[in-house]
């Protein structure tokens, strides 16, 4: 039988305008040495609390979870699990500022560097004076260039395959702009692409593809692109994201269009922003890589005690496109 606490703590932030929300009490950790480890027993053993935290009623699709556990390395403050309404994350980089913010609010943060772990390695972060946070990613890589798909309705895709802390598809669709009155068929689009993708094994079972991330030119002068970003649980982000950010840089960086210390500042469609820079090359088992920076902005929106009744028929929470089932009367 699935048990739930009384009550669990979190704190909600957003940052550049998409949400995140911090599992403060009421949730156990995960067991297991390393950050994989763990994240694997809260999927094995506690997926009905990412349920009920992270989806309907108390929490809705466009949400980002997060769990803090322990570090694993000495140097790190703490370690962070991301999820979502239908699973879990590598890394999140709008996630990662909502964290860091999050500590500030705790009192367990001041400005300054900080080190926090998570599945995919152990990332970077700096609290501003300002209140900014800027981020250092995982190394980002791309796979491949100019792969091409064919998608129902829209012909002949043509993309990038690239690694920033996830797995992201990247391509650019000229006949459809990237502004809020598309959003309809932006969405229609991007899920078209990630079902051809998911019949596809384009990394040669080194993972799954499940970010879907349009480019097109800015809304702002001052930006270099704006994106829209289709997230693995069907919705999109608000920010500009941070990993999708990092797997840009990434290819703009293979084709020969970014170097060390080149900027790149990415807008999301509803006209946020993110500062990205690369901080330098590295390699991962050999495969040239990108260690990228990502700087945005996070403000708390809210600290709350969700409530578990014994006589709700919905503790796990559900989707409207699910068949999740109610608890029985």
């Amino acid at each position: 039988m699935l048990r739930f606490p009384e009550s669990v703590q979190v704190i909600d932030s957003h940052t550049e305008g998409e949400p995140t929300r911090v599992v403060l009490e009421g949730w156990p950790a995960g067991s297991g040495e390393t950050m994989l480890e763990r994240r694997e027993s809260l999927r094995r053993d506690h997926d009905h609390l990412r349920r009920a935290v992270i989806c309907e009623p108390r929490g809705h699709d466009a949400m980002v979870g997060a769990v803090l556990t322990p570090p694993v390395t000495t140097t790190s403050v703490a370690g962070v699990i991301f999820f979502n309404n239908i699973g879990y994350l590598g890394m999140c980089g709008h996630g990662l500022i909502g964290v860091v913010k999050t500590l500030e609010e705790m009192g367990r943060l001041r400005s300054g560097d900080v080190q926090l772990d998570t599945p995919v390695g152990t990332v970077g972060a700096s609290l501003e004076s300002d209140g900014s946070v800027t981020i250092r990613n995982v190394p980002a890589r791309c796979h491949s260039l100019d792969v091409a798909i064919e998608v129902p309705d829209l012909g002949t895709v043509k993309g990038d395959v690239a690694w920033g802390g996830n797995w992201f598809f990247l391509t650019s669709l000229p006949n459809l702009r990237l502004e809020l009155g598309n959003v309809s068929q932006l969405l229609a689009a991007t899920q078209s692409i990630r079902s051809v993708l998911d019949q596809e094994d384009l990394l040669a079972g080194e993972g799954q593809i499940d970010h879907v991330e349009l480019f097109g030119p800015p809304s702002s002068p001052s930006a270099d692109s704006c994106n829209f970003v289709l997230c693995p649980g069907g919705e999109y982000d608000r920010s500009p994201c941070g990993t999708g950010c990092s797997a840009r840089m990434a290819v703009l960086h293979a084709r020969g269009h970014m170097q060390v210390g080149d900027r790149f500042i990415g807008y999301s469609i509803i006209g946020s922003r993110f500062d990205c820079t690369i901080l330098d090359c590295t390699g991962i088992d050999n495969v040239a890589a990108i260690i990228p920076t990502i700087r945005g902005r996070g403000w708390i929106t809210g600290t709350h005690q969700l409530m578990y009744d014994p006589e709700d028929p919905w503790p796990f929470g559900y989707r409207l496109t699910d068949t999740w089932p109610k608890r029985a009367n």
